[in-house]
C-alpha cells in the first residue's frame, strides 16, 4: 500500500513520516526514540514546583520561586476601583497605607 501526502489549500497537513523519515543532517537514518531525544529540551524552570527546583546544574528562573500551595498564603484583599476589562486579577494584596 502506498503512502501518499495530504494537501489542504496547498499545505502539507499529514504526516512527516510520509515524505521524510527521521534523519540527521547528513542523511544518515535514525530510529524515532533517537530523533526525539535530539530535539527534547529540558524542562522550564519557571514552570517547576518549589518543591521540584536544586541548586546547581539548572538553568536560572526568571521569576522568584514561591509555594502557592503552603498554608498561611492571602488570598482576600482591597478590590481596586477602576479595573474595567481586567483580565488578571482586581483584588490588591499587601500593605496599603
Amino acid at each position: 500500500m502506498a503512502k501518499f501526502s495530504q494537501k489542504v489549500m496547498g499545505k502539507e497537513v499529514g504526516s512527516a513520516d510520509v515524505y521524510a523519515k527521521p534523519h540527521t543532517m547528513k542523511g544518515k537514518t535514525m530510529n524515532t526514540k533517537d530523533a526525539m531525544m535530539a530535539v527534547s529540551r529540558p524542562p522550564d524552570p519557571n514552570t517547576l514546583l518549589a518543591k521540584q527546583s536544586t541548586p546547581g546544574g539548572q538553568n536560572v528562573a526568571r521569576v522568584s520561586m514561591g509555594d502557592p500551595a503552603r498554608d498561611g498564603v492571602k488570598t482576600t484583599g482591597t478590590k481596586m476601583r477602576g479595573t474595567g476589562a481586567a483580565t488578571k486579577g482586581v483584588m490588591s494584596r499587601g500593605p496599603m497605607c
